[in-house]
């Protein structure tokens, strides 16, 4: 069931509406936007508030270290011609007074909410002084609702409560892998086996196809037997009996090695499994791997993918392009997310091509495992109306 919706309001004139937003986007060593595409999600919602008259006050995070909205700000404003202005603070005299004068076009745009001490551990006093920004709360923030903080779960208990639309686009396009058109393939890559093997298990009853990438095949592979040299596995054993011969379970056939004291691209070759030798390290998928993936793609109505092929932060990147590309190029429904998968796709130029991409990384995880997440169920609780 899809959670209240900012839809379901034709007027918020004179309504001071407080917006969890997602706006955690990468920044570069100056300190600039280096890839808007969480932004850019965000518009069709403040763009629909702004042209119903609300009043809006948005919150957000940034990770890094010294993460500063300001740069989003500056940017919303340079090049997107939004209206912003930014709060270093929420409580101080100054920001009162220009909430105050706040217009009805006009955003304003805290800084980054986790620097406030009561956010990660959802303080209820905190939450109240959150709450007294707005009228009504709207989360737009699918990628951080998996997250049981006070912007997320602890506003919610205090205000009348809606989903933003790219919210309820994530909630609404993510719900088709629980019953999806066949044939149907889940593609899961990454790292944290441990974390993510619910998840396999999951979609091994659910999907045609299971294909687990990425370090996640490390694991498979050692508990085949096989030598993984230096590659990354999760710590400790684990069991994978009940789905090393799953007939359904895809692995790749041949990988991309390094030595593993020199993992250059210019060092490394194609090995098939049985070949990888003990003083290697496994980065990437090879090129009989991507074709069984084509051949499986090539007849799929409809797609899930989350998680690159190789190590992506290391340059092994070619593996999860190749699969990008040949997502894209597929006829069935797509849906990916991911911090890398949407990297190789925006770096592609490949955004459109797909059928949803989401903004979630985790938080797609999490709900294809749980069907649900802290912040929808927020969302859900019984809270007198808005006055509709």
């Amino acid at each position: 069931m899809l959670p209240p919706s900012i839809r379901e309001i034709s007027d918020f004139s004179g309504k001071r509406v407080l917006l969890r937003l997602d706006l955690n986007v990468p920044l570069t060593a100056h300190g600039e936007v280096a890839d808007d595409f969480r932004i850019r999600k965000a518009l069709p919602t403040l763009n629909l508030l702004r042209e119903r008259g609300a009043l809006v006050r948005a919150v957000s995070h940034i990770d890094g270290a010294g993460g500063s909205l300001r740069a989003v700000a500056d940017y919303m404003v340079r090049h997107l011609g939004v209206a912003v202005t930014f709060l270093p603070e929420i409580a101080h005299q100054q920001a009162a007074l220009l909430l105050e004068r706040q217009s009805p076009r006009e955003i304003v745009l805290f800084e980054n909410i986790r620097r406030e001490e009561g956010e990660e551990r959802n303080d209820p006093a905190f939450a109240e002084r959150l709450a007294a920004l707005g009228d009504l709360y709207v989360n737009d923030a699918f990628s951080a609702s998996h997250r049981s903080h006070a912007s997320i779960v602890g506003i919610p208990q205090l205000l009348p409560s809606y989903a933003g639309l790219q919210f309820i686009d994530e909630v609404d396009q993510l719900s088709q892998a629980f019953d999806p058109p066949r044939p149907f393939i889940f593609i899961i890559g990454g790292i944290k086996f441990d974390t993510k093997l619910p998840l396999v298990r999951k979609f091994l009853e659910i999907a045609d196809t299971v294909f687990v990438g990425g370090a996640l095949a490390n694991d498979i592979f050692r508990a085949r037997g096989l030598s993984v040299g230096y590659s990354v596995v999760s710590e400790g054993g684990l069991d994978l009996s009940d789905i090393t011969s799953h007939p359904k379970l895809l692995t790749p056939c041949d990988v991309r090695v390094c030595p593993a004291d020199d993992r250059r691209e210019e060092v490394a070759r194609f090995a098939r499994l049985e070949d990888v030798r003990t003083d290697e390290t496994i980065m990437d998928a090879g090129p009989a791997t991507l074709e069984a993936l084509r051949e499986r793609l090539s007849s799929a109505v409809f797609i899930v993918w989350n998680g690159p092929l190789g190590d992506y932060e290391d340059g092994f990147g070619e593996g999860t392009k190749a699969l990008a590309e040949m997502v894209a190029r597929a006829a069935g429904r797509s849906v990916v997310g991911g911090g890398d998968t949407v990297a190789a796709i925006g770096g592609l130029k490949l955004e459109e091509q797909f059928t949803f991409v989401s903004t979630g990384g985790g938080a797609m995880l999490d709900f294809l495992a749980n069907g649900t997440l802290p912040g929808i169920e927020a969302l859900r609780r019984d809270l007198p109306d808005s006055g509709e």
